[in-house]
């Protein structure tokens, strides 16, 4: 940037870019014929034709090779302005790149810095809005779930006993949905701000946390975690703590949707010079045509688990959000209902 800089300063080069370039290259063409000039004029006077051609052919590649160094740093301004970019759309990095240039290059760097900042500015107020919203919303319907409550207390008649708890019902409903929908704010928020580096990730410590946070919900079921680690550890670009999170959420849709009695699958192995983690299932499947509605937000396809668990309908969309921000991916397959289900992460 320090070349950029200075060439900003000169005052016909100030305003364009590619007076910039062409400046410089003006300046390489040139250097090997002022170089030959002076070498004719103020040499010897028997210099030979031979000598004066090695002497320019030398000043040529030489003038070629400092002028496409300085090109290189002349394109500095685009390179920042690229990676501060692509470092604010995979890890929400806001950056402080220059705004006081006024060529091209200048009013790029300008225009991305000040357009991160408004969106910036915009998801904050959103998110501050929605909250508020939600917040609202939650307190409108717990007040009609206690009035309904306050109904069912005074012991009424049948009729309106039976009006209150259809009341009743479709307020927890909407109470649930408003709970989930928040969630789902907070949950995508943690996820952006999240900032993963490649770590070399231990995986019989992440499955040994897994199964802690898991023993309760497969003893309710009398179902067995059979798990296959092939791979000891590996260098991946993703936090162990969210990894384990997505294998928890994996392994816990599996546990729902499984019939007691029954066994769940985990592999860990290599798929080529990739790590892929499997968790197989012989429970309630789904058609392999609507896999991709699994991942969707409030999926239509969110249903009550074997022993009637409940379900929020965004896990699998978190899940999936998380593995392909960390550059992975996150598939399902199913032969068909009541044959199982198979989830594959891949790195």
């Amino acid at each position: 940037m320090q070349l950029y800089k200075k060439l900003s300063k000169i005052g016909f080069l100030k305003n364009s870019y590619a007076f910039k370039f062409l400046f410089v290259a003006f300046i390489g063409i040139h250097i090997p014929l002022i170089g030959l000039l002076f070498f004719v004029l103020y040499g010897s006077k028997s210099i030979s034709a031979d000598t004066i051609l090695i002497f320019a052919l030398i000043m040529t590649l030489a003038a070629t090779a400092t002028t496409l160094v300085v090109l290189k740093l002349l394109i500095k301004p685009i390179e920042v302005a690229s990676k501060a970019l692509h470092s604010y759309r995979n890890k929400r990095t806001v950056p402080a790149l220059p705004t006081n240039f006024s060529d091209e290059a200048g009013l790029l760097m300008s225009n991305i810095q000040d357009s991160i900042a408004e969106n910036e500015n915009f998801i904050t107020e959103k998110q501050d809005l929605v909250y508020l919203l939600s917040h609202d919303l939650r307190n409108f319907v717990g007040n009609s779930k206690s009035a309904t409550l306050l109904i069912l207390e005074e012991e009424p008649s049948e009729s309106i006993t039976e009006l209150a708890e259809l009341i009743l019902q479709s307020t927890e409903q909407q109470y649930n949905y408003i709970e989930n929908f928040i969630k789902l704010l907070k949950e995508q928020d943690q996820i952006i701000e999240k900032r993963s580096k490649s770590e070399i990730v231990q995986f019989t410590y992440v499955f040994s946390v897994v199964s802690k946070q898991l023993d309760q919900l497969l003893n309710n079921k009398n179902i067995k975690l059979n798990l296959s680690i092939e791979v000891e550890e590996a260098l991946l670009n993703i936090d162990k703590i969210l990894l384990i999170r997505v294998l928890v959420n994996l392994i816990d849709n599996a546990v729902k949707f499984s019939f007691p009695d029954n066994v769940i699958k985990v592999r860990v192995y290599n798929q080529g010079s990739k790590i892929a983690f499997e968790i197989s299932d012989n429970g309630v499947g789904f058609d392999q045509n609507q896999s991709q509605e699994l991942f969707r937000k409030f999926t239509k396809m969110s249903k009550l688990g074997t022993s009637n668990e409940p379900s929020t309908g965004i896990g699998l969309y978190l899940c999936k959000k998380i593995i392909e921000r960390h550059d992975g991916q996150l598939l399902a397959e199913s032969d068909g209902i009541n044959k199982g289900a198979t989830f594959s992460i891949v790195f």
